[in-house]
């Protein structure tokens, strides 16, 4: 995916049961990914969800034209260190995260739509 357009996102298990040290080196695969890209609105498209009980949304499609910028943001992301709702995170992500006012491209553009998810495998609600 490093040639052509894409609208990619990252959903990242931010759950105790992963484990700071591992929400780390998430993070740093997810910066080797970026540097990989060209970011900008024409190419690659990037957002990022963190999940534990709760889903945060760290950026969406839109918010960065930059991998700079994003690896900033990535770099800054604080770790949630709670519980494990995968299935709310998927939910999001499916819902939310490649409509076009969080930066998706239209369908018509026919634009690969890619989520990356992380996570330890230890859902605590329904993944299904």
């Amino acid at each position: 995916c490093t040639e052509g357009p894409i609208d990619l996102v990252f959903v990242i298990d931010g759950s105790k049961s992963l484990g700071e040290e591992n929400f780390e080196v998430v993070k740093q695969f997810v910066t080797g990914i970026i540097d990989s890209l060209t970011i900008s609105p024409k190419a690659a498209r990037v957002g990022l969800l963190q999940y534990s009980t709760q889903v945060r949304t760290e950026f969406t499609l839109r918010n960065f034209n930059s991998a700079k910028d994003m690896k900033k943001a990535v770099a800054h992301m604080k770790y949630m260190g709670k519980g494990s709702m995968t299935g709310l995170a998927l939910k999001h992500m499916f819902e939310r995260s490649f409509t076009q006012g969080e930066g998706a491209r239209p369908l018509s553009t026919r634009v690969p739509k890619v989520a990356i998810v992380f996570t330890d495998g230890r859902a605590q609600d329904d993944v299904s």
